[in-house]
């Protein structure tokens, strides 16, 4: 009844066999052995509607299986639309292939994808399309940083861990024997930076990736890089490790149980451990850590490294309006609680609550445990720090308390302005010699010309290193600034009180009313204040 023309075409004599209608032909072809063609449901159609006199009608067609390859706008993903067969051929993975090469795929492909989707062909209707994943690009793994890994416990690490009693409680001043190591020993193994894992797209394209920052090891006082691994930091005196930036020193440690009357002030090239108290009107000036495991009342403590006080600092206002306690270092000052007490510090973290105290840090001054800071700060002044962070501030009476933060900002501005009139000094002094090397064309003497130029263009390049060099600490100066006040921010946990003045460089907001948890920082020139969101 059907014919297969050349063309792939099936063909219908309508002459011969008449159909009756559509729904015959149509039936007729799905009983035949060209079910699967597809059915020209138009020429069907039109053929009874307009009753052409044609002799031969094409009621189907054959069609082969077809593979669309595309790729995704950013080259790490090849797809297929693979349309099966209609009384056509199925596509062999040979020609699949070449499509793959067709669209430019070069990477990433796994041929199991592929017959994944070819196999499809056996089990889905004639003419169906169906989509498969057949390349995936690799995105690049950045290496990973290097990586000290301590091999010795430090004093910071003890101090973490008092002893137990026999009933189970923490001593909180008996912290066990005291960390210490001999000459030779192996301080911190270094995990080098690696370098990381290169990506690609489909298209073969490298994605190079990023290496690990790597961190030089720094060998501190007492210690040093060793000699057949440089990877390897050890100790060569005898004493305790303390942890500093990328590495370790080894301090001579000072133990005395109390610093009073009888033991007289302490001055001491190393670490100074107080076992108890430090009592009213004594000093203890330390090159290293001072650690006191009791109390300081009206003391005055100044250390190179860090000052951790276990319980806390309780001073006295003066008659001149000074504070009797001072506790001041280059480092971080960690203590339980402070009264009446001036602190210095690259970093201040208090764990319950500071009570009038005059304090001045560097970075972070924070309020309550490191986790969840819920710590009180009332009364006194901060003097600067670039974030505080308590759970509260000010009190319910309103009484006025100050917090600078970012204010050495003034600082860096001052230090901008310098800069920009020793700038344009120096442009001008390039000016000045530019016109004397004008000057110096018109000497018709050539061996004087010779020498006045030589004279003026040296220093002439002096002039020019001296704005490079200005230029560069201008544009040092003003990035310094952007981060300072970027990262400026008083971080509320719990309530901020009315009466608090914050100062944030240049610009000053008091509170007037009570706000629940929230966050104060700089925003477009102006202080915000930001509720937080529970």
């Amino acid at each position: 009844m059907f014919k297969l023309a050349h063309n792939g075409n099936v063909l219908l004599d309508v002459h011969e066999h008449s159909p009756p209608s559509a729904a015959f032909i149509i039936e007729a072809l799905e009983k035949s052995s060209f079910c699967e063609c597809r059915v020209d449901h138009d020429a069907i159609n039109n053929f009874f509607k307009n009753k052409s006199t044609e002799r031969m009608l094409v009621v189907a067609s054959k069609h082969d299986a077809s593979l669309e390859v595309s790729l995704s706008d950013d080259k790490m993903l090849a797809t297929g639309e693979l349309t099966i067969a209609e009384g056509g051929k199925a596509l062999t993975l040979e020609n699949a292939k070449k499509e793959l090469i067709k669209a430019g795929v070069a990477r990433g492909y796994k041929q199991a994808f592929l017959e994944q989707l070819l196999q499809k062909q056996f089990e889905l209707p004639a003419g169906t399309k169906t989509k498969g994943v057949l390349a995936k690009g690799r995105l690049p793994i950045d290496g990973q940083p290097s990586k000290l890994v301590p091999q010795v416990e430090t004093l910071k690490d003890r101090l973490k861990q008092p002893k137990l009693r026999e009933d189970g409680t923490a001593d909180m001043r008996d912290f066990g024997k005291l960390a210490s190591v001999e000459p030779g020993v192996l301080l911190i193994k270094q995990v080098p930076a690696t370098p990381g894992k290169e990506g690609f797209t489909v298209t073969g394209d490298v994605l190079p990736a990023k290496a690990g920052e790597s961190h030089a090891l720094v060998a501190g006082e007492g210690t040093e890089i060793s000699k057949n691994n440089p990877l390897e930091l050890i100790s060569v005196i005898a004493g305790v490790p303390v942890d500093i930036a990328n590495g370790m020193r080894v301090d001579d440690i000072f133990t005395i149980a109390d610093v009073n009357v009888k033991s007289g002030h302490v001055d001491f090239e190393g670490s100074v451990i107080v076992t108890h108290n430090v009592e009213p009107g004594m000093r203890i000036n330390a090159k290293g850590d001072i650690t006191v495991m009791g109390t300081v009342e009206s003391g005055h403590l100044t250390a190179a490294g860090d000052i951790t006080i276990k319980q806390g600092v309780i001073g006295h206002q003066l008659d001149d309006k000074s504070l009797s306690c001072h506790i001041v270092c280059q480092g971080d000052i960690h203590l339980s609680h402070g009264q009446y007490s001036y602190l210095e510090g690259n970093n201040i973290i208090i764990d319950r609550q500071s009570s009038h105290c005059v304090m001045k840090a560097a970075k972070l001054l924070q309020l309550g445990k490191e986790d969840n800071p819920q710590g009180k700060l009332f009364g006194g002044t901060i003097l600067d720090a670039q974030m505080v962070i308590a759970g509260e501030i000010g009190n319910e009476s309103g009484a006025k308390m100050v917090i600078n933060l970012a204010a050495s900002g003034a600082q860096v501005t001052a230090q901008t302005d310098q800069c920009l009139k020793d700038l344009a000094q120096t442009d001008s002094q390039l000016d000045n010699l530019q016109k004397a090397i004008e000057k110096a064309d018109q000497v018709k003497d050539a061996e004087k010309k010779k020498l006045l130029l030589a004279k003026i263009g040296a220093t002439q390049m002096h002039y020019c290193e001296q704005a490079e060099q200005l230029e560069k600490k201008l544009s040092n100066l003003e990035l310094h600034l952007h981060e300072l006040l970027e990262g400026a921010q008083l971080v509320v946990n719990k309530t901020l009180h009315s009466g608090v003045e914050i100062h944030i460089f240049d610009k000053v907001l008091l509170t007037n009313r009570q706000y629940p948890p929230c966050k104060v920082k700089l925003e477009e020139s102006k202080i915000e204040v930001e509720f937080k969101t529970s």
